[in-house]
């Protein structure tokens, strides 16, 4: 593994690299709010994408890279993303068709920039779709967006809702809530299954 501190509008991003010889494709994955790069299902995923022959990147935002555990506003956080995978495109990993996605807050991150950051599909662990207990205030326009494959890999007793599926947005639920540390096995398969058919 490499780590690379990537300069961005809103400070410094770190990238947690992992080459794949003869990669096919690679995937750039972004942690939550006030989680890291370490989360078990994002470590699950990675590992799942380079048994797939694709190269990972695991990047931490500026706000985390600072030591703060609030985030920065979307925009930043979008602005901040959007330079870490061209960076990452540019450089390490570039040549081979790129998945970008994320947990919770990276989830959505991916999906309000994936047209900017050249996406061939969007991984979404655990989607936000609403904040708990306030369903009327929807983020499902964020994942209307998305015009590329997107999987949704959601807890069947999340708080923050369960996504619908639509004509490119297959939604796997496993056990579990936000975390889904309990569902990790279903989290293995689902990225396993899924990653290949958007290549």
């Amino acid at each position: 593994m490499t780590v690379l501190d990537i300069e961005t509008p809103h400070g410094p991003a770190r990238a947690h690299v992992t080459r794949v010889r003869g990669a096919v494709g690679a995937i750039v994955l972004g942690h939550g709010a006030g989680g890291g790069v370490a989360a078990p299902d994002l470590v699950a995923a990675a590992e799942e994408a380079q048994a797939a022959r694709f190269s990972v990147a695991l990047v931490e935002q500026p706000y985390r890279v600072a030591g703060r555990r609030s985030p920065a506003p979307s925009p930043q956080l979008d602005a901040a993303w959007i330079a870490a995978v061209a960076h990452l495109r540019a450089k390490a990993i570039k040549g081979v068709p790129m998945v970008c996605g994320g947990r919770s807050s990276g989830a959505r991150v991916a999906c309000r920039t994936a047209a900017d950051t050249g996406a061939v599909a969007v991984l979404c662990l655990a989607f936000p779709l609403h904040p708990p207990g306030r369903p009327a205030v929807t983020r499902q326009d964020e994942l209307d967006a998305v015009t590329v494959p997107v999987l949704i890999v959601q807890g069947t007793s999340d708080p923050f809702g369960m996504p619908e599926p639509g004509p490119s947005r297959t939604v796997v639920t496993v056990a579990g809530n936000h975390g889904l540390r309990s569902g990790l096995d279903a989290v293995r398969t689902a990225v396993r299954e899924w990653l290949p058919q958007v290549l």
